[in-house]
């Protein structure tokens, strides 16, 4: 058998509003990549997409992961970098498997997907399908209803409606009437809760379907209810498999970007304290909620847990979840019994499946 080192090209940034989160995660990763025996098997070749969306290669990129973006600020030799995609098919050749850690559009829509299958080489993750409904809210929502799976009263807005009055005045009746207040009005495809806001009356409410419509034109709006946060993680092709679960308890009033990127706000529980039933049910559900949408590779399943009613609603599901410290996937893995290393291992074993 070769002994040849599997060239792992781990794409990280983005155009996002997620970028910082992107390289965080981007560094977890590669850093577990180059651990123990990890080095024996893998040779990372880092990929940087500045907030341009310009491509820079790895003497560039490992200077983002040690540094911070910043930097770029600087004068950079025009050498150094792929400008746009003219150079990838030079890393292309190079590469064997795709590891992308990009978080929102672009990066986890399907968009970089369909490219890493032009290229013909596998990756880390769903494809293009899993990849656009995981990212779309609605149409994740969509699928999830056609296959009657449990989830949150929900009502679908457009940007357009809030240029015409009696539109507006439409959608703001559809909205109390069938949810009422509190709500959430959430951009279709945005993730880490970016233009999430929570609204208490009527005037919250057209605060935040403009917030939220200035970042996509499709928006979602969810009905509040009292309920304790589950998350699930995901991992394999053929052989998939689900993780413990674990409970996010939020110190503010939801669990915002801020809450999940910084702080003390949120209290991460592994394994969360819930009767065997309602695990094994969330870890059953997890598997469905995929297979309705046809993500696979990875993903993390996030629920609402209505204690009181005995009962279970998805949320929604992340095909491209964060790794950074704070984030729950390696975490619930690791609680699992796969490390970090071993996890990002299999990772990459799953891409080739």
């Amino acid at each position: 058998m070769s002994n040849r080192l599997t060239k792992v090209g781990v794409v990280f940034g983005g155009m996002s509003r997620e970028h910082s989160v992107s390289i965080k995660s981007a560094a977890t990763v590669i850093n577990a990549l180059r651990d123990g025996e990890n080095k024996q098997k893998f040779e990372v070749i880092s990929i940087y997409i500045d907030r341009k969306g310009i491509w820079w290669s790895s003497d560039i990129s490992e200077r983002v992961l040690q540094e911070g973006s910043n930097f770029l600020n600087d004068q950079i030799p025009n050498t150094s970098s792929l400008k746009g995609l003219t150079k990838l098919l030079d890393e292309t050749a190079k590469i064997d498997v795709w590891f992308p850690v990009l978080h929102g559009p672009n990066g986890e829509d399907g968009t970089i997907q369909g490219l890493f299958k032009l290229t013909g080489k596998p990756f880390v993750g769903s494809g293009v399908l899993g990849s656009a409904l995981g990212m779309d809210k609605l149409a994740m929502k969509a699928a999830f209803a056609k296959e009657q799976l449990p989830q949150v009263t929900y009502c679908k807005a457009y940007a357009r409606d809030l240029l015409n009055k009696e539109n507006l005045s439409y959608l703001i009746h559809q909205i109390e009437s069938e949810l009422g207040y509190p709500c959430f009005i959430k951009p279709a495809n945005l993730g880490s809760s970016v233009g999430i806001s929570k609204a208490y009356n009527q005037t919250e409410l057209i605060t935040g379907l403009t917030l939220a419509s200035k970042l996509d034109q499709r928006m979602v709006i969810e009905k509040s209810i009292k309920a304790r946060e589950l998350e699930c993680a995901v991992l394999g092709k053929k052989n998939i498999a689900a993780s413990c679960v674990g409970e996010v308890f939020c110190k503010t009033d939801w669990y915002n970007y801020d809450s999940k990127y910084s702080g003390n706000s949120a209290e991460i529980i592994i394994p969360a304290p819930i009767e065997g039933h309602i695990a094994k049910k969330v870890r059953d559900l997890s598997l469905l909620a995929c297979n309705a949408i046809s993500a696979e590779g990875i993903a993390r399943v996030d629920f609402f847990y209505e204690e009181n009613k005995d009962s279970l609603l998805i949320n929604e599901i992340n095909t491209l979840p964060g790794f950074t410290s704070k984030s729950m996937y390696p975490m619930l893995w690791a609680a699992s019994g796969i490390n970090l290393s071993q996890l990002v291992a299999r990772l990459i074993e799953s891409a080739k499946e």
